[in-house]
């Protein structure tokens, strides 16, 4: 760097709070449409509601007005319940915006920490780097090798080179490092910044709606249909009937309320949000919702090795010299080749390292120097990673034109660009090879020579002498070995692809007891092979050794034809493809970069694969949790549908058993009882013992469909059947009415209890720790016994005083027509 150390002090932390004060913080605000109002908008374009207020409308009219004002506080109180889950989702994901909110470097006061991007303030000293997106616009105080990619802003792709003492020496917000580092002082920050100054075009942005969110908005919609149909054939017929428009309008309106599964789409939102929370608290960042409904289906990993399966602490364990011996940490100063091959190291690293591998030479450096000459150099040059394998390059010189010209790489292009005999070439691949068995990973470093300023276009033209080898020691996470047998026992393959060593790769592979460490092919192999052939071998292949992007990309593509659902964790730039292309992109929170992070669907806080499995597991909760309730919603309505519709279609006695005060008094049991006690179930003993379920699996499937709609044909026979046996007895119309409602409130509670489990039987279900569900059937219980107790309430539903024989019949024929698919659960287990 060659700017003064005494310009990069930065800001005061009095300076820092006066101009934050001053100028605001660095984020787009735009005017928005009021929330509030928008969500009543979005209230009233319901069909439920639009159907309640026509409902409490007719009331009034015909002056029923305990009736009218029951409906009207009905319809509050959906609002109210609609508008708190509506905060809490809206809550949710304010937390995660807030949590996926990204970092960057700053220097304060002559130290460099890490801040959120909209706590900078103009003047703010920022460093960014390869892989990172400019927080705000700035002027380059210093840089190294910078270039910046502005399509965002200028639709040009082409990479832009930026240093200090060009003209174009500022960055804009928004845009992405391509290379390099460069430190820049901010003169713009959010709406005062280009980009944001673009205005309100960047609030626009859509997001496509996910699979399941589509096929729930098309199974509303033909309910709806049907819903329209069914309520012009009853009023018809109804109107044929008793000759009164408002009465036969009413009667429709109650079959059309009973149609509407209005809970789905509510228990959908709750679900997905709440669930992408569960999982931000866990340290696991959902930036799609889509993910949650992906997670569950998950049938392989691709993880790196470096900082994902090791630690990332790249400590430097061992050197090799040209002359022969293998030297270790603490025997460095016995030979003199150690102090060349180390310094070479450093140089070749970036001058303001943030590689691992490169704080690891620039520390070990410091610490066995006599003399730190760091200062007295600036780079002029240099050659960036690149290459296949990669190497790069850096070019030096001080005040006295002395150069330095170093370069680091996989050993094996650096034994290329040094032109070694092939006895040497032997002896140092030999060197390698019992280096990287131990594990170890390896880089060649070369001194370059080259007089004056024509440097070549590439950098394996320059002439270099070989120095060495440099061995790194990344041991695996301690934790690692139990993370890949808890996915094993998932039935869910994982994949190590690494740009490293295939030897180094297989001794960390097999030490961790990762299955097929055994099987391994190179980025160069793997592009030969067609895409047939690659797709036969990636399903046998589990260790992919000196990867590059694009065979990355065409490891998750092969899979993806194979019918796999690929998760795929990454960290860097190159990155971004393979992490776009996977169905669940995972990004890495603290070694990760902004691009990684942006392209991923999945964060990982602590950068630890462990997260992983909890993520799985959490993702088949809900969806398993969120099938578990829409199915109790689908067979809960089919027996309210028929005790509306069939009594008036067959002309029974009692045709009207059920009003639209019913109705929603029911709608108003069962919507808690969806979102609140399924959503809050625990994952079932077995959850990760399952394999991944098929990802185009859905509730709707046949088989789990035909089990809602039998559950809820039975209960209507049980309602039936009470509604006969009173009328056989010439009960009247609000006993029977009464009968009716006790039995499908107990087959309600019992099918809430039953449907907690598809497998396990109900003595199991009950002892699992969900203290909603007590809270909400007692909480049913007390409501209905207020129903019969309180006049008032018994006078406005129409309802009568039973016996205590009639109550254990109506409550035995409701537990009844529910508790047989406990033998069907049972014969499962069989």
């Amino acid at each position: 760097m060659s700017t003064n150390q005494q310009e990069l002090k930065g800001l005061s932390f009095e300076e820092v709070i006066d101009l934050r004060r001053k100028l605001g913080i660095n984020s787009y605000n735009y005017k928005k449409e009021n929330r509030f109002l928008a969500f009543l908008k979005s209230i009233f374009a319901e069909p439920m509601v639009l159907l309640l207020l026509i409902a409490s409308g007719i009331y009034f009219i015909n002056k029923q007005y305990s009736d009218a004002i029951f409906l009207s506080v009905s319809i509050l109180l959906i609002v109210a319940i609609s508008l708190y889950q509506e905060k809490r989702s809206r809550n949710a994901l304010a937390k995660l915006q807030e949590f996926t909110q990204p970092l960057c470097k700053v220097i304060r006061q002559g130290q460099q920490q890490n801040i959120k991007t909209q706590d900078i303030v103009v003047g703010d000293l920022v460093i960014i780097e390869e892989g990172s997106l400019v927080p705000a616009d700035g002027s380059i105080m210093s840089s190294n090798d910078f270039s910046v990619n502005e399509s965002i802003l200028t639709g040009e792709s082409m990479t832009v080179f930026k240093n200090k003492d060009k003209e174009d020496n500022k960055v804009f917000s928004g845009t992405t490092v391509v290379s390099g580092l460069a430190i820049v002082k901010i003169i713009a920050i959010g709406n005062e910044t280009r980009l944001g100054k673009i205005g309100s075009s960047l609030d626009a942005i859509g997001e496509e709606k996910t699979p399941l969110e589509l096929q729930i908005g098309n199974f509303i919609k033909k309910m709806v249909f049907a819903g329209a149909l069914v309520f012009v054939l009853v009023w018809g017929i109804n109107y044929s009937r008793v000759g009164n428009v408002l009465e036969s309008l009413l009667m429709a309106l109650t079959l059309a309320m009973s149609i509407l599964p209005e809970e789905i789409p509510v228990a959908f939102t709750t679900f997905m949000a709440l669930g992408a929370r569960r999982l931000m608290k866990m340290g696991i960042v959902v930036k799609q919702m889509k993910t949650v409904e992906t997670l569950g289906s998950a049938t392989v990993i691709c993880t790196d090795k470096t900082g994902t399966i090791t630690q990332n602490k790249m400590e430097l364990a061992r050197l090799y010299l040209p002359s022969g011996p293998e030297v270790a940490t603490d025997t460095f100063r016995e030979f003199k080749e150690t102090e060349e091959l180390l310094t070479t190291a450093m140089w070749a690293s970036e001058p303001i390292a943030f590689d691992p591998m490169e704080i690891a030479l620039h520390d070990t450096y410091k610490k066995y120097t006599d003399k730190d000459i760091r200062i007295l150099f600036k780079m002029i040059h240099e050659y960036p990673l690149s290459g296949k394998p990669p190497m790069m390059t850096h070019v030096f010189e001080d005040e006295f034109d002395h150069r330095i010209i170093a370069a680091k790489g996989a050993p094996e292009a650096i034994i290329e660009v040094c032109h070694l005999g092939v006895e040497e070439k032997e002896t140092v691949t030999a060197a390698m090879n019992k280096l990287t068995e131990k594990g170890y990973r390896v880089l060649g470093v070369a001194m370059g020579n080259l007089q004056g300023n024509n440097y070549p276009e590439m950098q394996q033209e320059i002439p270099f002498t070989f120095k060495g080898l440099v061995a790194f020691y990344d041991p695996p996470k301690q934790n690692i070995s139990e993370v890949l047998k808890s996915f094993y026992t998932a039935g869910i393959g994982v994949k190590i692809i690494t740009g490293d060593n295939a030897r180094t790769t297989n001794a960390i592979a097999q030490e961790i007891g990762f299955q097929g460490f055994d099987k391994s092919i190179t980025g160069d192999q793997l592009m030969k092979l067609s895409d047939t052939e690659l797709q036969t071998k990636v399903m046998h292949i589990n260790v992919f050794s000196r990867m590059f992007p694009e065979a990355k990309l065409r490891i998750v593509n092969a899979l993806k034809a194979n019918g796999q659902i690929v998760a795929m964790t990454g960290d860097g730039v190159n990155d971004g493809p393979s992490l776009k292309a996977a169905h669940i992109g995972i990004a890495m929170g603290k070694k990760g970069t902004s691009i990684a992070k942006d392209a991923a669907s999945l964060i990982l806080v602590e950068d630890d694969l462990s997260k992983m499995v909890d993520a799985v597991a959490m993702g088949r909760k809900i969806y398993t949790n969120l099938k578990k309730a829409i199915q109790y919603i689908i067979s809960i309505h089919i027996p309210i549908i028929f005790i509306v519709f069939l009594p008036l279609a067959l002309g029974w006695i009692y045709p009207n058993i059920f009003s639209p005060l019913h109705v929603i008094l029911l709608e108003l049991i069962m919507g808690p009882t969806c979102s609140i006690i399924y959503e809050n179930e625990p994952a079932e003993a077995d959850t990760m013992q399952r394999g991944p379920r098929p990802l185009r699996s859905t509730f709707f499937n046949a088989k789990e469909l035909v089990i809602s709609i039998v559950q809820g044909i039975v209960i209507t026979f049980g309602l039936l059947f009470v509604y006969q046996w009173s009328v056989q007895h010439q009960w009247e119309e609000n006993r029977t009415r009464s009968m009716v409602f006790l039995t499908l409130i107990t087959s309600n509670v019992l099918l809430t209890l039953v449907n907690r489990s598809f497998y396990y039987s109900l003595w199991v279900t009950l002892r699992y720790k969900n203290i909603l569900v007590s809270i909400i059937i007692a909480l049913t219980v007390f409501l209905v016994l207020s129903l019969f107790a309180i006049p008032f309430l018994r006078s406005l539903f129409s309802f009568e005083l039973i016996t205590f024989y009639q109550s254990i019949l109506c409550i035995l024929v409701g537990s009844i027509s529910v508790l047989w698919f406990e033998v069907v659960k049972y014969f499962r287990r069989r």
